[in-house]
């Protein structure tokens, strides 16, 4: 699959009632994040709405844009981008702003260009996947000429992501032991015990860039790469996660916000086990969408693909036959990522076949990227893990957190032991010293949100609360399944060409057909 969101079936911005927020008693604090909170008030509801700002000519950039070095030619590679896509690469320095050096430090920021259009158009995705460059890259080679006149698209990796300055903080065996717990574990201890281990590992690894790692600093990123583009406003699509962190940067920048669309959105809610359980939901109507694509190809799982996985999870649980050391933990998170990328539904089928018949590898192959570092690519583990952290502010008692787990594996069979696992990665990290931004939109222009149905990252009901908190969002959804309509949708991708290309607000409630 595209990895958009890959650690998002492992991580979720969390903050719960005072009740819930206790960490276990006996396993200290080891991080501290003191970013800076943006005081909040209501949205004046009597100002006149803020029209759709005009496409402007940039001033003169600041970026030397040249040929795109070895490394991220074969990023680009591995990440199946077409070697015959035109990009270029290059630099942007913001601040890394860390508490103990605030407004100093170097931050490098990796950008690229595809496209030969006049308009700079920002590419955001989840920091739990592939590098903003990435993501961009893949985005172009699928675009028409046409669009591609029109906007030059440019990606940013994400401070720690790709190329800028990444975070590689966790030790290989603790990243394995993550990915490898069984999610019908009955005792969560042991999980708490090794993200503790991780959390201590990227305090000596990364010492004073550990607490810069967060949506609010990566906001001021953004600024500083529409500065050097020459823009006064910031045009952007963002994916996911990558939509909330154009939600902060409206808030703290709002006379800069261009045309932006967000293709998911994160629920904006402070509970972590609503977020959490919302993904559970998600996760289980995604599968069973593919169950029924799965029918209805005759694919290779049979009659009944949810038995035929379920069978794969026991048959892990019970047996080591199955070759290249996929566990029940890996099955799980592999195809839990599969389901987000609805093109490669296929070939997932396909990979739970193969796991049945004895060869685990290329299903095996959809958590690799999480942890493997390798030239070409950090590890998304390490950066997910440290931005998630950072971000949030719930901790759960260990008692809370086996109950709610074998709750969900009752309520949810495939994927609610995974949910509850993701409450545990933060658990030994400090909370906050302030709260995180949430996004209330005041004064900007519209802002076209997309929701997808059947979605294992970003859910519709989610989506749909998140738009409801912003003044001036128009929502688009999407009857369909997987992470993202842009990429699946030709009535949502139309929508979204008129908006960004006419400035055309599409209808408020607009419908697209799976």
């Amino acid at each position: 699959m595209g990895t958009a969101s890959r650690l998002g079936t492992l991580l979720i911005a969390a903050a719960a009632l005072t009740a819930c927020t206790a960490g276990p008693s006996d396993r200290p604090a080891i991080v501290v994040n003191d970013g800076p909170v943006q005081p909040q008030s209501p949205p004046n509801a009597s100002a006149p709405p803020v029209p759709v700002p005009p496409l402007e000519e940039p001033g003169k950039s600041t970026i030397a844009w040249a040929a795109c070095d070895d490394v991220m030619t074969a990023r680009l590679q591995v990440n199946g981008v077409s070697p015959g896509l035109a990009v270029q690469c290059s630099r942007v320095t913001s601040t890394l702003d860390s508490p103990s050096l605030p407004g100093r430090g170097p931050m490098r920021l990796t950008v690229l260009k595809a496209g030969v259009g006049r308009t700079p158009l920002v590419v955001v995705s989840d920091i739990q996947g592939e590098p903003g460059t990435v993501k961009a890259a893949q985005l172009a080679s699928r675009l028409s000429p046409e669009f591609l006149a029109k906007f030059a698209i440019i990606g940013v990796d994400r401070r720690g992501s790709g190329g800028s300055d990444p975070v590689r903080c966790i030790q290989p065996d603790i990243r394995d032991e993550i990915v490898n717990t069984d999610p019908a574990a009955p005792d969560m201890e042991d999980l708490l015990d090794t993200v503790r281990k991780a959390g201590q590992q990227c305090v000596v690894a990364l010492e004073n860039r550990l607490y810069a790692m967060d949506t609010w600093r990566t906001t001021a990123d953004l600024d500083k790469v529409r500065e050097a583009l020459g823009l006064q406003r910031l045009n952007a699509i963002g994916f996911g996660e990558g939509s909330r962190v154009l939600g902060v940067y409206g808030d703290r920048f709002p006379t800069h916000v261009g045309r932006m669309v967000f293709d998911g959105l994160p629920d904006p809610s402070e509970d972590t086990l609503v977020t959490q359980e919302g993904m559970a939901a998600g996760a289980e109507a995604a599968f069973a969408e593919f169950a029924k694509d799965c029918v209805l190809r005759r694919c290779s799982l049979g009659p009944d693909p949810k038995q035929a996985f379920a069978d794969l999870l026991s048959q892990l649980r019970t047996t080591e036959s199955v070759a290249g050391g996929l566990t029940a933990g890996t099955a799980a998170r592999g195809v839990l990522l599969g389901l987000a990328d609805r093109a490669s539904w296929p070939a997932l089928a396909d990979q739970i076949a193969a796991a049945k018949a004895g060869n685990g590898d290329a299903l095996l192959n959809q958590t690799r990227q999480l942890i493997a570092d390798t030239r070409e690519q950090p590890p998304m583990l390490d950066i997910g893990l440290v931005t998630e952290c950072n971000d949030t502010k719930t901790r759960l008692a260990l008692e809370r957190l086996n109950s709610t787990a074998k709750d969900w594996r009752t309520r949810y069979p495939l994927f609610g032991g995974v949910m509850a696992e993701n409450l545990v990665l933060c658990s030994a990290w400090s909370v906050a010293a302030q709260p995180p931004i949430s996004v209330n939109g005041r004064d900007l222009p519209p802002i076209v949100v997309i929701s997808t149905a059947s979605d294992p990252v970003t859910p519709q009901p989610g989506t749909e609360r998140a738009a409801q908190q912003l003044p001036s969002s128009v929502l688009i959804s999407w009857q369909g399944a997987g992470h993202g309509a842009l990429e699946s949708s030709p009535c949502a991708s139309d929508a979204v060409k008129g908006f960004l290309f006419d400035g055309k607000v599409p209808a408020a409630g607009t419908a697209c057909p799976p």
